[in-house]
């Protein structure tokens, strides 16, 4: 089980899972899927993970490492 820091860098930064989704790009149900380590999202691709560390405002390595 991988436990990514998407949803708590998220709430730390007052960011819907809507403004991410618009921020970033990404889907909606995927940011919903790594959040909540549904089976079968626990290998984003580089550039998903660059895309949603970028709109948080950090590094890949911080968010999925």
């Amino acid at each position: 089980m991988k436990v990514f820091k998407i949803k708590e860098i998220r709430k730390n930064l007052n960011l819907t899972i809507k403004e991410l989704s618009i921020k970033s790009g990404v889907a909606i149900g995927y940011l919903s899927t790594l959040e909540n380590d549904i089976k079968g999202a626990s290998n984003p691709s580089r550039e998903v993970m660059i895309k949603i560390a970028d709109a948080l405002e950090t590094s890949a390595i911080e968010v999925f490492f």
